[in-house]
């Protein structure tokens, strides 16, 4: 039992965060307990109008060693029917650094 519980330590301890790692280089904030946060993405402006098309793609992590899902600009424009790109932002989401979530979402015409 007893070794059970250091393990189980060692996990919490060394593996906290280790989800959102997954999603660091593309503008998400960095927590070690819960994120819950929605931004612009860095570096992805146009000149067009925001229009009324709303159009989302979503990622996920599990502890930072498996990444599902597919959170590119261009799925997320498909997704919504998007041709004219306006504004890209993402919502990110991180609980215990055991499951996170990355989601891109585009407006546009």
């Amino acid at each position: 039992m007893r070794k059970l519980a250091l393990a189980l330590g060692a996990v919490l301890l060394f593996g906290t965060g280790c989800a959102g790692f997954s999603f660091a280089n593309r503008g998400a904030a960095m927590g070690t307990l819960y994120v819950d946060e929605t931004g612009s993405a860095p570096g992805n402006f146009t000149n067009n109008d925001v229009g009324t098309k709303v159009g989302e793609a979503c990622a996920s992590s599990i502890l930072g060693a498996a990444v599902l899902g597919d959170a590119s600009v261009q799925t997320a424009a498909n997704a919504g029917g998007i041709t004219k790109i306006g504004t890209v932002n993402h919502h990110y989401t991180n609980i215990l650094g055991v499951y996170a979530t990355f989601c891109v979402i585009v407006t546009g015409e």
